[in-house]
């Protein structure tokens, strides 16, 4: 069976979609059934056997950092600050795969405001056998939008045999998990400071037709802003 030894969570956003709350708590450490959203990703990590987890921070850092020092996660996690300014999506997992060992070529990456369950173990492990198997460079892990809680999301991508398109139907949604080869960052972006969306290196992928999807069965919940964060409250 194939692994991956680091995963990378995404937590240096402002999540100015659910201010007031964000104004003094981060994203990552609101709370839904008392766990915060943080917690609930590095839980999905353990339960998946990886043994390292790397996360950036910018907004709010020291919360963070503090939420991390406070807790016995048993898992050997370190923070990686964006620096003077927020590097977006994709400066944000290139600065966290450059503070990473050499021999360390594939990543799991999560967003933080996506509620991941136990049930999503099986799907991506199933996932990262596929990554491996067709020697890919980047696999989003997506999901019908009719199994989105939320029902105002619009698809982002459509799929053709595990490809990634977009045309007019784009039913489906990324839910915020992929893997990531170091491959995947095109030379421009070597610089660690540079901001840029991790949309401009799919779409490089999608131009080339070597972006890929592994379809999620499980029903999709995301925190996409406060409207939405109060519903789920009511559901869990």
């Amino acid at each position: 069976m194939y692994k991956i030894d680091v995963a990378l969570i995404l937590c240096a956003g402002y999540g100015k979609r659910l201010n007031p709350l964000t104004l003094n708590t981060p994203k990552p450490l609101l709370k839904i059934n008392n766990l915060t959203l943080l917690e609930n990703s590095i839980n999905l990590i353990k339960y998946l056997g990886i043994k390292k987890i790397k996360l950036n921070t910018f907004y709010l850092k020291n919360k963070i950092k503090s939420f991390i020092e406070e807790k016995n996660f048993n898992i050997d996690i370190e923070i990686i600050e964006d620096g003077n300014e927020i590097l977006d999506t994709g400066g944000g997992i290139l600065n966290m795969m450059k503070a990473s060992a050499e021999s360390e070529s594939n990543f799991l990456v999560l967003n933080s405001d996506t509620l991941w369950g136990k049930n999503y173990t099986q799907t991506i492990n199933e996932m990262i056998n596929f990554h491996f198997s067709n020697l890919n460079n980047n696999t989003l892990l997506v999901v019908d939008k009719n199994l989105s809680f939320d029902k105002n999301l619009n698809g982002d991508f459509s799929l053709d045999n595990n490809k990634i398109i977009k045309n007019l139907e784009n039913n489906y949604i990324f839910t915020g998990c992929q893997i990531i080869n170091k491959k995947a960052i095109n030379k421009n972006f070597l610089e660690p400071s540079y901001n840029f969306s991790i949309l401009k290196i799919w779409n490089n992928l999608i131009q080339k037709k070597i972006l890929f999807g592994y379809e999620s069965k499980n029903d999709f919940h995301h925190v996409t802003d406060l409207n939405t964060y109060y519903k789920l409250l009511k559901n869990y």
